[in-house]
C-alpha cells in the first residue's frame, strides 16, 4: 500500500527573517501566522521566553491556497559551500514559447534582481522542447530556475 505525502521545502541559511520575504515575492507566498492567541510573532516569542538574540533561527512561509508546500528557512553557522544538488523551478512563463517564454523570463528577473537575486545563466530555447530557463540564485546563493 502506497501513502501519498505532503513534503515541506527547507532551506538552511544565514537569515531566516529576510531570505523568508524574499521568496514571499517570488513564490506569492506570505508569512505564517504567528500561533493562535498572539497578534504578532514578537509577541508569541515573548511570551515562550525566547531572547531577541534568537528571534531569527526560523521562519515560515505559506502558499495563500493551501495547495504548494510550506517553505521553511533554519538558520546554520555554516555559509553555502558549493552548487545546490536540488534545486526550485519557479514557472515563471507557463504555456509560453520561443522568445514570448523567454521576454517573460527575463521580465521576471528583472524583478528579482531588484529583491535581490543575482542572474547566473540564461539557456536559449532548443530542440527538442524549444524552452529555454535563466538560472539565478536567490540572496544567500541558493540556485533556482525561472522556467
Amino acid at each position: 500500500m502506497t501513502t501519498t505525502r505532503t513534503v515541506q521545502i527547507t532551506f538552511d541559511c544565514a537569515d531566516p527573517a529576510t531570505l523568508a520575504l524574499f521568496w514571499t515575492e517570488v513564490l506569492g507566498y506570505r508569512v505564517q501566522d504567528p500561533p493562535p492567541g498572539f497578534a504578532t510573532w514578537d509577541d508569541a516569542l515573548d511570551a515562550f521566553g525566547v531572547p531577541a538574540s534568537e528571534r531569527n533561527r526560523a521562519s515560515a512561509i505559506l502558499d495563500p491556497a493551501g495547495v504548494g508546500p510550506r517553505v521553511f528557512f533554519q538558520r546554520v553557522p555554516e555559509g553555502k559551500q558549493a552548487k545546490n544538488r536540488v534545486h526550485l523551478d519557479v514557472r515563471a512563463a507557463p504555456g509560453l514559447q520561443g522568445e514570448e517564454r523567454m521576454a517573460a523570463l527575463e521580465e521576471e528577473a528583472t524583478r528579482l534582481g531588484r529583491l535581490g537575486a543575482a542572474r547566473l545563466a540564461r539557456y536559449e530555447p532548443a530542440p527538442p522542447l524549444e524552452l529555454g530557463t535563466i538560472v539565478m540564485a536567490d540572496p544567500e546563493g541558493n540556485e533556482f530556475c525561472l522556467d
